[in-house]
């Protein structure tokens, strides 16, 4: 589907819902192709179980405030 930059002023309910059904929306200015609406890929959330950085501190003992606390602390120089 085309349509100009007017149509997408005034009619942009209308383009939004062909992206809505699937469709592509070539947008043009003086005649000329300038942008494209596309529906969104959907995306899947990432799997826990493969990524590296899930539960890492696992094996951390204490609570979360005290590693935050130790954390926070400032840092001595001897």
């Amino acid at each position: 589907m085309k349509a100009t930059t007017k149509d997408l002023r005034l009619k942009t309910r209308e383009l939004i819902a062909a992206t809505d059904r699937g469709e592509e929306v070539i947008i043009t200015f003086r005649g000329r192709e300038r942008a494209r609406l596309v529906p969104l890929a959907t995306t899947t959330a990432p799997d826990r179980k493969r990524n590296p950085a899930f539960a890492m501190w696992n094996d951390q003992e204490g609570s979360v405030s005290d590693q935050l606390d130790a954390l926070r602390q400032a840092r001595k120089f001897d």
